[in-house]
C-alpha cells in the first residue's frame, strides 16, 4: 500500500475541494454526537441527584426548624418567627394556587305559580287532558269554571277561555255577608289556608273578628277547597214512577206495568269497543264508547224502557233501561231511537243508533251503570 506524504494529502486535498468539505462535516457530526451523549448522562446521573439532595435537604431543613423537640423559648425568642395555622384545605394546583372552575349558566330559582291565568280550549281538548297539562285534578277545572262548564265536560267546546287556577281548590266570588269561617265550612277548607295564600292578595292589615275583610264581588282561591259536582246524567227511574223524569225532559214515560227482568249480567252496548274522550270518574259517572254514526246500540240486559225521548240536560236523544233488579242502564247521544216508553226489551236486542246529539264533540255513545241508584264503572261489568 502506497503511504502519501502529508505534503502529497494536502496538495490533493487543495485539487479536491468536495471531498475536503465532506471530512469536515462527518468531524462536525461526530462532535454533536458526542455532545448529545454527555448531556443525557449528565441529566441521567447528576441532575436528579442535585434536585434530590436538594428536596431532601429542604425537607430536613423544614424538619429540623419546626422539631418538637427545638425549645418553645427559640422561637418565642425570634423576632422574625410568625405562628401560622395549617391550611384547611390544601393547595393542588399546578400553579401553586387554589383552581376555581368558571360556571357560565345562571341558576334562577323556581317559585309556584299564585295568579289564576287563562286557558283558550283547542278542537281535541278534554276536561283530563287540560288538567294534566297544569298538574291539576279535573275537579278544580270545573270549579274555577262553573259559569262556563256548569260542572259538565260535555260543555267543553273549542275557543273557551277557561280560568287555570294555581293549586287544587275552589275559585269562588265573595257575596254579600259571606263570612271567612262559613264559607271555609263549606268548601270543607281551612280558613288560614285562604287568608294565608299569597294569590289572593288580602290586605293583611286590614283584619276583622273573622279574617280579613272581603269585599262582595272579589274572586278568592280557596286551596284544597271541594264540593259536591252535579250531576247531569239522568237521575235513578224507577218503572213503578217514571214520572219522576218529568222535569229531564219529554223523553219520560207515565205509568208502565209489568215487563221484563234482567239476568244481571251485561253485554257491551254497540259494534265499537274503543274509548272516546272520557272514562268513568267522579265526574264524568259513565264512558264514552266510541264510533260512527248510525253504529247500532244494543240493549246490555232484558228490561223495561222508563225514559225515551229528548233530554233537556245537554243529553241529546236518550234511552234508560229499569232492569228489575235493582240495575239500569243509560244511553245517550243517540242519532235514532227504536224503543218506546213502557216497551219489554231483551238483552242484546236493537234499540237505537250511535249519533251525536246534545252537548257532544262527535259521535260516541255517552253509556251509564248504576245498582240501587249508585252509579258505577261500567268496565267492571261489561262482557
Amino acid at each position: 500500500m502506497e503511504n502519501k506524504s502529508p505534503e502529497l494529502k494536502e496538495k490533493e486535498q487543495k485539487s479536491n475541494p468536495g471531498a475536503m468539505f465532506q471530512q469536515i462535516g462527518l468531524n462536525m457530526l461526530m462532535i454533536g454526537i458526542l455532545v448529545l451523549l454527555g448531556l443525557l448522562v449528565w441529566q441521567r446521573f447528576f441532575s436528579s441527584q442535585n434536585a434530590n439532595a436538594f428536596s431532601t435537604n429542604q425537607t430536613n431543613s423544614t424538619n429540623t426548624e419546626f422539631s418538637e423537640n427545638e425549645p418553645e423559648s427559640q422561637l418565642d425568642n425570634n423576632p422574625l418567627a410568625v405562628d401560622l395555622d395549617p391550611l384547611a384545605t390544601p393547595i393542588s394546583s399546578s400553579f401553586g394556587g387554589i383552581f376555581r372552575q368558571t360556571n357560565l349558566d345562571t341558576i334562577f330559582p323556581s317559585r309556584p305559580r299564585v295568579d289564576v291565568i287563562t286557558y283558550t280550549v283547542e278542537a281535541g281538548d278534554t276536561l283530563f287532558s287540560i288538567a294534566d297539562i297544569y298538574s291539576l285534578k279535573p275537579e278544580t277545572i270545573l270549579w274555577g269554571n262553573f259559569d262556563v262548564l256548569e260542572d259538565n265536560p260535555h260543555l267543553l267546546k273549542p275557543d273557551q277561555a277557561l280560568n287555570i287556577l294555581p293549586v287544587n281548590g275552589i275559585y269562588y266570588q265573595w257575596k254579600e255577608n259571606d263570612r271567612l269561617s262559613s264559607v271555609a265550612s263549606e268548601f270543607q277548607a281551612d280558613p288560614n289556608d285562604i287568608i294565608n295564600f299569597t294569590g289572593n292578595f288580602f290586605d293583611l292589615t286590614q283584619i276583622d273578628d273573622d279574617g280579613v275583610s272581603i269585599d262582595p264581588g272579589t274572586w278568592v282561591i280557596i286551596p284544597d277547597g271541594k264540593r259536591a259536582i252535579k250531576d247531569w246524567g239522568p237521575p235513578t227511574i224507577s218503572r213503578e214512577n217514571p214520572a219522576s223524569a218529568a222535569y229531564y225532559g219529554e223523553g219520560h214515560c207515565g205509568t208502565i206495568t209489568g215487563g221484563a227482568v234482567g239476568v244481571g249480567t251485561f253485554l257491551w252496548p254497540t259494534t265499537e269497543r274503543f274509548i272516546s274522550g272520557y272514562h268513568f270518574s267522579s265526574v264524568h259517572p259513565a264512558i264514552d264508547i266510541g264510533g260512527a254514526e248510525g253504529n247500532p246500540i244494543y240493549a246490555v240486559d232484558a228490561g223495561v224502557v222508563v225514559y225515551s225521548g229528548w233530554s233537556d240536560y245537554g243529553y241529546g236523544y236518550l234511552i234508560v233501561l229499569d232492569h228489575g233488579t235493582g240495575w239500569q242502564s243509560a244511553y245517550a247521544h243517540l242519532s235514532a231511537i227504536a224503543v218506546t216508553c213502557g216497551q219489554s226489551v231483551y238483552q242484546g236486542g236493537y234499540i237505537g243508533a250511535l249519533g251525536t246529539t246534545g252537548n257532544s264533540s262527535g259521535p260516541h255513545l255517552h253509556f251509564e251503570l248504576s245498582i240501587n241508584g249508585a252509579k258505577v264503572n261500567p268496565m267492571n261489568y261489561l262482557q
